[in-house]
């Protein structure tokens, strides 16, 4: 049976996560945020920060427990119910899904800022074009320039916060050192409550070193750690960079929130940097979306193969591309609702998603650790009971945070999620098909 091998050290699988959760993004969505916090955008990713950490706590620990792909999926089923399980593999699904419709929803606003003259339903239909032409045909990206389009964006985002510090000092009566972007006159714990759900937007991906366990060294050990040094990392280069943003443009008036980090670019940098910008930000929702679409198309085959959805249109590989186009295209025409919906509210769907299934993780701790194998002495409670209860509740408040209409249609998506397990459990009397992500 062939094995890979296990080559990977603990920062390997820190460096792959951080590059997956692309750090760059808090700029994409920093004008959101300020519109929705009313000017404190550090205050929401800090308490989007603290659940994130609670919530990587428990996927470190299931990830100990059961250290195969599958993620959310593999935990609930495992350690609650097959049928729950399916839930949270439906959940996982809807970010999947629609994930790389909020991608080049971003791309698309920036292009459409950068050049007024095109629509930027013209740009969403370009970015769904290319990137579904690439994967269908199978196109990889040699990792060299996927590495060299990874230092591209971590070198925009530094040079932005360093020209935003210049900016700042540059006025002697504004100091570097304030809490007014965490806490100004009038924040209210409810905006940035709201403010945080879409904010865990950016921790999207933390879990996804999960799917490296077979080629890392003490996986059982290594994979827990991981997910909590990337939470970690992440959640300091988004507090961080967002406070100096923040300081730099205090102001929450923006000619398009959807893109007003171009704008503040050019403030703060003139004509020549806010091109590097753009350039930055383009590559890193292009990249992005190219490997958002390919993993959701490559999840949907894995389900239509294994019978959870209709294998004679999922479970199908192209002859001549060898790629599953159907699931490919699919997914593009999903995108197209990004014609009909803002970046606001397609984040926060996605986010319901993400917050479902967080919120299964969190509880499969408790059934596994402390209901199952009676892990009860008094470090155990805080660590199988308490810790899970905090960042369970913690992703619950934050889903309730959501906007109403993404409330809404993932209350939809969920619902048609359970008619459609009632349809392939036989009202709910057989046990739903298995996924064995392992061949994927």
């Amino acid at each position: 049976m062939a094995r890979l091998k296990r080559t990977l050290s603990l920062g390997s699988v820190v460096l792959f996560g951080i590059a997956y959760m692309t750090p760059i993004i808090v700029l994409g969505t920093f004008g959101i945020l300020a519109d929705v916090t009313r000017g404190v955008v550090p205050s929401a990713y800090l308490v989007a920060s603290v659940a994130m950490l609670f919530t990587a706590l428990s996927y470190g620990r299931m990830a100990a427990a059961f250290p195969v792909a599958g993620s959310a999926y593999t935990y609930v089923r495992k350690s609650i119910s097959p049928r729950l399980g399916f839930l949270a593999g439906w959940a996982v699904l809807l970010d999947y899904l629609f994930l790389p419709m909020a991608i080049w929803l971003i791309g698309a606003a920036y292009l459409h800022s950068a050049f007024p003259a095109v629509p930027q339903a013209l740009w969403v239909l370009a970015f769904i074009g290319v990137t579904t032409a690439i994967n269908v045909v199978g196109l990889r990206l040699a990792k060299n320039i996927n590495g060299v389009l990874m230092l591209v964006q971590f070198l925009v985002l530094l040079a932005f916060v360093g020209l935003a510090i210049h900016y700042v000092t540059g006025d002697a009566s504004r100091p570097l050192w304030t809490l007014e972007p965490f806490l100004k006159e009038g924040t209210q714990l409810p905006l940035i409550m709201g403010g945080a759900a879409i904010a865990c937007y950016s921790f999207l991906g933390f879990d996804a070193v999960s799917t490296l366990t077979e080629e890392t060294h003490e996986p059982r050990k290594t994979i827990p750690r991981a997910i909590l040094l990337i939470t970690l990392i992440g959640g300091s280069i988004f507090v961080a960079a967002s406070y100096f943003v923040q300081l730099a443009h205090p102001s929450v008036e923006f000619q398009n929130a959807d893109s007003a980090a171009y704008e503040i670019a050019r403030n703060i940098g003139g004509d020549l940097f806010v091109s590097f910008f753009l350039i930055g930000l383009i590559v890193g929702q292009f990249t992005s979306g190219l490997s958002a679409q390919a993993s959701a198309s490559r999840l949907l085959f894995a389900m239509g193969r294994d019978g959870v959805l209709p294998r004679p249109f999922f479970g199908r590989i192209s002859k001549r591309f060898e790629t599953p186009v159907n699931s490919i295209v699919l997914c593009g025409v999903v995108a197209l609702l990004a014609l009909h919906m803002d970046v606001t509210t397609s984040t926060s769907f996605i986010n319901f998603g993400a917050f479902l299934a967080f919120s299964l993780v969190n509880l499969s701790v408790i059934f596994h650790y402390y209901l199952n194998a009676q892990r009860r002495g008094l470090r155990e409670l805080v660590l199988f009971l308490v810790f899970p209860l905090i960042g369970l509740f913690a992703d619950l408040w934050l889903m309730v945070s959501l906007d109403h209409l993404a409330i809404w249609l993932g209350v939809s998506w969920l619902a048609i999620g359970l008619i459609y397990l009632a349809v392939i459990t036989g009202g709910f009397r057989q046990q739903p098909p298995e996924m064995n992500f392992e061949e994927a």
